[in-house]
């Protein structure tokens, strides 16, 4: 199977370049038809927070065919946020109805999304494309064989994840043999405060900055209820993360799912920087505090493997000097 990009794909953009030339000139306002104004400005502010894209790259300072490459980047935005009708995809880009009938009807056609019963979806190109970047980022076929190690030891769910701004970005998953499943999945974001594979990424950090990603992981999950002796305080997590720092690994006491816990280790690189982290995490039962203590130097020794075929080398002491 050719998985490379289609070489008409191109083409099918072009196509949706062949608007209006007053339509081409504006592209971020749709002209209003008359005596129907066009609430376009209010729409293009919601679109910027939906797709995260910065509004100058939708603005008519763009050549024809990057504008459109953007408009088609900006509905699968949009699309993986929830949108999912033509007029919500207008709204997104501020584009008229025809134009941006032609961009989704590009994508579709080249299976990027897909038309259902009450509007489009991300298709299967999509899928393929996004397995292909597994496949080609090292870390995930480095680590792979560490993984399935300690899923064999453990008989818990397996996590591999990396840093994304604010968030641990799971890049592989092995689920457990106990019948648990977790919501975690590959392609999943959580706060990186409120995860023990997310704190082992911050292992390195400055207090300072503890705090600050600890006040970013309260804002994202503001909405979620934890029992009282889990809704830490600062105080309380600044001093868990001294301890986990000094220690080198990081647990998960409930903080992120109510009646998980996982234990975390980060992996370092060559040049000693922490470039990602893996976890082992299952349900209270099978996580008393006890095992949780046990399983520290098992999760730090597949960490450690992971990251000495990243090219890290164990620190070695330095050589005491002998008096004569």
């Amino acid at each position: 199977m050719n998985k490379a990009m289609s070489p008409n794909l191109a083409e099918r953009f072009e196509s949706a370049d062949a608007m209006p030339a007053a339509e081409s000139a504006a592209p971020a306002q749709a002209v209003p038809a008359a005596g129907r104004p066009q609430p376009q400005a209010k729409s293009r502010s919601g679109a910027d927070e939906i797709v995260g894209l910065p509004g100058a790259l939708l603005d008519g300072s763009a050549q024809a065919g990057t504008q459109t490459l953007l408009r088609g980047l900006a509905i699968l935005e949009a699309a993986a946020a929830g949108v999912r009708d033509l007029r919500s995809f207008g709204a997104v880009l501020g584009t008229t109805r025809s134009t941006t009938h032609r961009l989704v009807s590009s994508l579709v056609q080249a299976r990027y999304l897909r038309q259902v019963q009450g509007g489009y979806l991300l298709g299967p190109k999509l899928i393929e494309l996004g397995t292909i970047a597994l496949e080609q980022m090292p870390l995930t076929a480095v680590a792979r064989t560490h993984l399935e190690a300690l899923a064999e030891a453990t008989l818990d769910t397996i996590h591999l994840g990396v840093r994304d701004g604010d968030d641990v970005l799971y890049i592989d998953k092995i689920p457990g043999q106990r019948g648990l499943e977790m919501r975690s999945r590959v392609g999943h974001r959580m706060p990186l405060a409120s995860t023990g594979i997310g704190k082992a990424m911050m292992l390195d950090l400055a207090p300072q900055s503890w705090r600050d990603l600890f006040e970013a992981s309260r804002r994202a999950l503001a909405g979620v209820s934890f029992r009282p002796d889990h809704n830490l305080d600062p105080d309380t997590f600044l001093k868990r993360m001294a301890t986990y720092s000094a220690g080198g690994y990081t647990f998960d006491l409930e903080e992120n799912e109510i009646s998980i816990r996982c234990v975390a280790a980060p992996v370092r690189d060559a040049s000693g920087a922490i470039v990602a982290a893996l976890s082992v995490a299952s349900t209270i039962p099978y996580m008393p505090l006890e095992r949780m203590d046990e399983l520290i130097p098992v999760v730090q020794r597949e960490a450690r493997a992971i990251s000495q075929e990243l090219g890290w080398r164990v620190p070695q002491p330095a050589a005491r000097r002998i008096r004569r």
